[in-house]
């Protein structure tokens, strides 16, 4: 029998060892023999040849000149890692100091909660203050019950380079709602009023409100402002004064007229129309002259003849100081 008989493979496979040679013409059993990659030792050449066939002319197998015993393989030298920096040591830290700390809640009311603001300025402060400074202050402003009952205070509107301004009384519920004073219909009429004597809003007058905030009875209903608020608001009213520079003022309804004028809120606005009077605002002095709310007009269309002279008498006073507001009668 030619080569390694089944038995000696299976001898050979149970000892950890498979042949190292296998005859080329040798029939293919189908049986898989395990083959070692390398072998733990070879066999000796007696051992060899007791275990190969007894017949007389069958050829011996060439046997390679193997060692005895084969070296135990040499373990795999573990990798020394290179020198660098240290590890972390791991800090046991709570997931609550990991979280990011979230700001405080916003709170919606906080522009008109007292804490909140600035120290309500006083008269000497706000006639030393610039344009941003005032409007900062007004938004700020606790100086009377009317901006203390949480309505937002309505800025003046215009040119902040102006040959006239426009002062109605307390704002309404109208300005409120559209931020600017003198809104709606009223705006519209006092718009045309100023177009009649050659004026435009944006371009030569500055329009605002005595009283920035819209005085409310407890019901919500608009009522008429107390000479405590007007007092209070007087001296943003002549800040602006000074600021536009304005050589003309057109006062709007008896509140603002009284108020300027010094006179009580009451008396009735015919005793200072007609007439153009001095009006002193810090170290300026301007032209005033008083007539008609445009929305009494709207309600008194009989009126609009005086206001028209009304106009007029401020269109000359402005001119007297160097104006040119030329018009046109309507």
């Amino acid at each position: 029998m030619n080569g390694f008989s089944e038995r000696d493979a299976v001898f050979l496979a149970e000892m950890g060892l498979a042949p190292i040679w296998r005859l080329r013409d040798a029939p293919d059993t189908g049986e898989a023999v395990m083959e070692a990659a390398e072998p733990a030792y070879a066999p000796a050449p007696a051992e060899a040849a007791a275990s190969a066939p007894t017949h007389a002319h069958a050829p011996a197998p060439a046997q390679t000149h193997a060692p005895a015993q084969a070296q135990a393989p040499v373990p795999a030298a573990v990798p020394t890692p290179a020198p660098g920096p240290r590890p972390l040591q791991r800090v046991a830290q709570s997931a609550s100091a990991l979280e990011p700390v979230a700001p405080p809640p916003a709170n919606p009311d906080a522009a008109w909660d007292e804490d909140a603001l600035a120290l309500d300025a006083t008269p000497e402060e706000i006639a030393a203050m610039d344009w941003d400074q005032l409007q900062l202050a007004i938004a700020a402003c606790r100086r009377c019950s009317a901006c203390r009952d949480g309505r937002a205070p309505v800025p003046g509107a215009g040119s902040k380079r102006a040959r006239w301004m426009v002062a109605a009384g307390a704002s309404t519920a109208a300005d409120e709602k559209a931020r600017v004073p003198l809104a709606g219909d009223p705006g519209k009429l006092l718009d045309n009023m100023l177009s009649a004597v050659g004026l435009a809003r944006t371009r030569d007058v500055y329009i605002t409100n005595l009283i920035k905030c819209r005085p409310t009875s407890a019901s919500g209903a608009e009522r008429a402002p107390t000479p405590d608020e007007a007092a209070a608001c007087r001296p943003f009213l002549e800040r602006e004064l000074v600021l536009t520079g304005a050589a003309t003022v057109l006062t709007l309804g008896q509140i603002a007229a009284n108020t300027l004028l010094g006179r009580v809120l009451t008396e009735p606005l015919a005793g200072v129309r007609g007439q153009t009077h001095a009006l002193q605002a810090g170290d300026r002095e301007a032209r005033l002259v008083a007539t008609l709310h445009p929305g009494q007009l709207l309600q008194r269309g009989l009126d609009k003849a005086s206001v028209w002279a009304d106009l007029c008498r401020a269109r000359a006073a402005d001119a007297d100081h160097g104006g040119n507001s030329g018009g046109r009668a309507g």
